[in-house]
């Protein structure tokens, strides 16, 4: 399949000097890849780029072999869908953050009962809101799912489920980009490693 993105002599700048600098690599369009470094080589910044929820200061991030700068930036995030490691939910119920006229299928997909449509979103649990957030992003159906250290917030349990969930969206043709700070973690589920280097 090919890549699907490549940061080409990547500078990100923050307020105490750079965090990325001259950084070039590629992701596969295929698999799971896990982005590994140091604290504060900058992880979740280069993710973070692939959806622009960040600019580079220089260089450039290609998507299919184009600056996703030239994308409409709305397209943009529908297409690659952004998870965060501590989950964010709205307002109202599970079948209301989802958004989809079949909220049951989304949650069966994640691992979640179809149960849970009607619960308020702010009673679920860690591990559940995580596996909602989730399912909200796969509504859109994106090409690309980013998810930044999606299993640091939860306990064990909840932790073995959501890696076995991401493995299977991998392997059903999503492409997964996932911030990990655990190398045997990254070993263990990716099949693509993106290690970058620290200041």
């Amino acid at each position: 399949m090919g890549d699907r993105f490549e940061y080409v002599d990547v500078r990100v700048d923050g307020d105490d000097g750079p965090i990325v600098s001259g950084f070039s690599a590629r992701i596969s369009a295929s698999g799971l890849t896990a982005v590994i470094g140091p604290s504060g080589a900058g992880k979740t910044t280069l993710v973070r780029l692939l959806n622009r929820l960040d600019d580079p200061d220089g260089g450039v991030v290609l998507l299919d072999g184009e600056d996703v700068r030239s994308y409409d930036v709305l397209a943009l995030r529908r297409r690659v869908q952004y998870v965060g490691q501590v989950p964010v939910t709205f307002p109202g119920t599970v079948a209301d953050n989802l958004c989809s006229p079949d909220p049951a299928a989304l949650l069966d997909r994640v691992g979640l009962p179809a149960s849970l449509a009607g619960r308020e979103a702010d009673r679920l649990s860690v591990g559940e809101a995580q596996r909602m957030c989730l399912a909200r992003a796969l509504a859109l159906e994106p090409e690309v799912l980013l998810l930044d250290e999606p299993t640091s917030a939860l306990d064990s349990a909840s932790k073995e489920g959501v890696e076995a969930l991401v493995v299977s969206l991998a392997a059903d043709g999503l492409t997964v980009v996932m911030v990990s700070h655990d190398p045997r973690q990254a070993s263990h589920l990716a099949d693509h490693v993106l290690d970058v280097p620290g200041r």
